[in-house]
């Protein structure tokens, strides 16, 4: 377990309460808690910005009767081979499917995937959800 440290901060009441109604409608069972995690969310920012091999899946919601699309979805994949690690495939009805795919990269590589995956016609949503390997998180 990690050294913990004591903090103090001063901050606006109106700001406060707002902060403790966040604590309490989210379930944390205190506020470090609750602010240890909205300083991790800040830190998994940065190393997206900062173009560090990162963590991240994608989702993508499509019809896999548009023609040729499923091909073309492996296709862009195999174009960033090594950064893929595994995907779960789900047929949702007799149209349409989803698809996540779990990636290891840099950012700037991850994103550039997520957005040609998007542009692909038949591709009803996309959406990335940017992770962290967790190396600076502790």
């Amino acid at each position: 377990m990690p050294e913990l440290v004591r903090v103090s901060l001063s901050i606006p009441k109106s700001l406060f309460d707002r902060l403790e109604e966040m604590v309490a409608a989210s379930g944390y069972g205190n506020r470090s808690e609750f602010v240890r995690d909205l300083v991790r969310d800040h830190l998994v920012a940065q190393e997206w910005e900062s173009n560090e091999v990162l963590l991240g899946t994608i989702s993508l919601l499509y019809d896999h009767h548009t023609r040729g699309l499923t091909e073309r979805l492996i296709h862009q994949q195999h174009h960033f081979a090594g950064k893929v690690l595994a995907t779960t495939h789900v047929h949702l009805d007799e149209h349409l499917c989803a698809e996540m795919i779990m990636v290891r990269g840099r950012s700037k590589d991850i994103k550039a995937l997520a957005d040609r995956l998007q542009r692909e016609k038949g591709v009803l949503h996309a959406k990335l959800a940017a992770g962290s390997t967790g190396r600076r998180l502790t």
